[in-house]
């Protein structure tokens, strides 16, 4: 049977795939699992925060884990919407045992999940979501009475978060203008007042969900509203935040992205600057760009590396004690301040940068020259494939072929039946032969049925 957890959580269509009955067994399960590794010798029931994204399957969702957590025995601190980085750092604020949060993140609106936060709001281990999958239908005994878990709401959640947001901007952002896309999602509230706490203009854009709309044309995953808010209001960036705003791109003053690699690299420097970034140390994933290696090494910064998924850059930073990470895609995670990656915070400390350099962010970005980059995902019968020795074989005649000036990156998906190619080379059209060429190899290799 397919592993329930992938690289985030559990996804699916909301009431379809991910169904109030798998949603309550989910929390059920996780009581009875991640309560115990958090204090096997409590006294006390177990303590829960559950929030969740605006998207409308989010209240039925919310109510059937709530449901599963109480009949459990565990006290439950409901946030309501809040992004996912709220939730993991509530989790830690409230000594909660562990956390819930209901988002599909950048996924469109029929889609929902849950994701679960160990205590002091760290991510799950895989052996932790193994446990929880394991525990998935096994009798129990039913607590009665007073042994059943009481609700609470928490209703100044949002502020505490907000707090420590602006507490974690290290500069003033006073003189500043910022257009926020909120993406329609769980920072619209918070994301907008966090700016303007910390001294910035703000304009919100795409801070208005009806629980339909998340994520639709807008955010992280479509820049082109936030691109053209910018250059109309004439404001110094565009910030884009995705549903659940735990990762952020951003576009600067002329409307042209600044990925989540630049970010990185903008990031690192400051912090190198400031004497704040351990072992003069980056963690990011295999899929960025040879560009931000090539920057950091001049730099003199290191760079090591993880596998695709903010998980896996966590992990990383985790036993290295390191304290900055993230991944292309604008997952960025500040170990001093947060536990995951967030949205919101990378914003504050990107502006931040800025106003303390007195630098635009086109400028700061130009740090990193992106090389070329062609990413083509096949379709395979066996992912196995990318390990075949004639593929393996092509691999190394492309990177014979590159010269040191590029990179072959073979990947399997971890969640379709897809291998991933991924080519970076000096030029797109050099990049886009030699991609094309090892994806007929993979396809060659393991064909599908007809």
């Amino acid at each position: 049977m397919a592993r329930l957890f992938g690289t985030d959580g559990v996804r699916g269509l909301a009431n379809a795939d991910l169904s109030p009955e798998l949603a309550l067994s989910l929390a059920v399960a996780a009581a009875h699992t991640l309560a115990d590794l958090a204090d096997p010798d409590r006294t006390q029931p177990p303590l829960v925060v559950v929030g969740r994204d605006p998207r409308a399957s989010g209240e039925m969702l919310e109510a059937a884990v709530v449901a599963g957590l109480a009949s459990a025995g565990a006290n439950v601190v409901r946030v309501g919407v809040l992004p996912t980085p709220g939730v993991a750092y509530l989790t830690a604020e409230v000594r909660a045992d562990f956390g819930v949060m209901i988002s599909a993140s950048h996924n469109p609106m029929p889609d929902n999940g849950i994701k679960f936060f160990a205590a002091g709001g760290h991510k799950l281990t895989d052996e932790q979501e193994d446990a929880i999958e394991a525990a998935l239908g096994e009798r129990w005994t039913r607590p009665t009475g007073a042994a059943v878990g009481r609700v609470h709401d928490l209703l100044d959640g949002a502020d505490h978060y907000t707090a420590h947001l602006v507490a974690a901007t290290e500069h003033s952002l006073s003189g500043l203008t910022v257009v926020v896309d909120c993406a329609q999602g769980a920072a619209s509230d918070v994301a907008p007042e966090a700016f303007r706490q910390a001294g910035a203009d703000v304009i919100a854009i795409n801070a208005e969900p009806d629980g339909l709309n998340i994520n639709e044309e807008c955010g992280a995953t479509h820049l082109a509203p936030l691109r053209a808010a910018v250059v109309e209001h004439g404001a110094d960036l565009g910030v884009a935040l995705d549903g659940d705003a735990d990762r952020c791109l951003a576009v600067d003053a002329n409307g042209a992205e600044v990925d989540g690699d630049q970010i990185m690299a903008i990031l690192a420097l400051a912090m190198r600057d400031a004497g704040t970034l351990v072992d003069d140390t980056l963690v990011a994933t295999v899929m960025s760009n040879l560009g931000l290696r090539i920057a950091m090494r001049e730099q003199g910064i290191t760079l090591v590396e993880a596998k695709v998924g903010d998980r896996y850059v966590l992990e990383e930073l985790r036993s290295g004690g390191f304290n900055l990470g993230g991944e292309q895609s604008g997952h960025v995670v500040f170990t001093d301040h947060a536990t995951t990656g967030d949205g919101v915070l990378t914003g504050l400390r990107l502006m931040a940068r800025m106003a303390q350099s007195g630098t635009s962010l086109a400028g700061l970005a130009a740090v990193v020259t992106k090389l070329p980059q062609v990413l083509i995902n096949v379709r395979v019968a066996d992912k196995a494939v990318a390990k075949a020795p004639e593929i393996l074989a092509a691999v190394a005649a492309a990177e014979a072929q590159l010269a040191g000036a590029g990179r072959v990156l073979l990947r399997p998906s971890g969640t379709e039946p897809l291998v991933r190619v991924m080519v970076e080379a000096a030029s797109e059209d050099t990049a886009q032969k030699i991609a094309e060429g090892i994806a007929a190899d993979v396809r060659a290799a393991s064909p599908l049925a007809d």
